[in-house]
């Protein structure tokens, strides 16, 4: 009887805008240039289309909280600090769809105090952890069908033993649904 009362809200970001491509490969001199002629006035939608492009973030009531005071998974498999972020693309009466997600590492790991860049650690073993990975890719799964997970965990420094964790989990899970790639930004700088 008080649901009329209950808004529901989002944390989360959404922008829309049109954007004008110019495909031409003059440059903006070639086109004011005294000596360039006239050009034909054609419908502006076959020359410089327009598109609508819409991006919306709402990020997860589970598990939110500060960077170094939430990370990892729960028991029931939310992972801390989760966005799911859709861009979408309206052109030519078509619209496109690419959705990402983002989130902690999905393994029971947590960093200590308050200076900057704490040491991670794990806090659970491997079998503890495997039905909570499971249960947060099998909800990723049933969602969005097949996902490519990147793991930017830095591969050689401190943050090592999570990115292994992280890998190891994912061998042992063996879905085909999944596609894993590490990606190092250390070494692409």
């Amino acid at each position: 009887e008080v649901d009329f009362w209950i808004m529901p809200i989002i944390q989360g970001f959404v922008q829309i805008e049109e954007l004008v491509v110019n495909y031409s490969e003059s440059s903006d001199d070639d086109k004011s240039s005294p000596e360039t002629p006239p050009q034909e006035s054609t419908c502006i939608d076959d020359v410089h289309p327009a598109f609508l492009v819409a991006l919306i973030s709402r990020r997860s009531r589970h598990r939110a909280g500060m960077r170094y005071k939430r990370r990892g998974v729960d028991k029931n498999g939310n992972v801390a600090n989760y966005v799911e972020t859709e861009q979408l693309i309206h052109v030519h009466n078509h619209t496109l769809s690419f959705i990402q997600t983002r989130g902690s590492v999905p393994v029971f790991w947590s960093q200590v105090g308050y200076r900057y860049n704490p040491r991670p650690r794990l806090d659970k073993s491997e079998n503890e952890t495997v039905s909570c990975f499971r249960a947060h890719f099998e909800e990723q799964l049933k969602n969005y069908k097949k996902q490519v997970i990147i793991n930017l965990v830095d591969q050689t420094g401190r943050e090592k033993i999570i990115g292994d964790a992280y890998l190891k989990q994912v061998l042992l899970y063996n879905n085909a649904n999944l596609t894993y790639v590490s990606f190092d930004f250390h070494e692409h700088w």
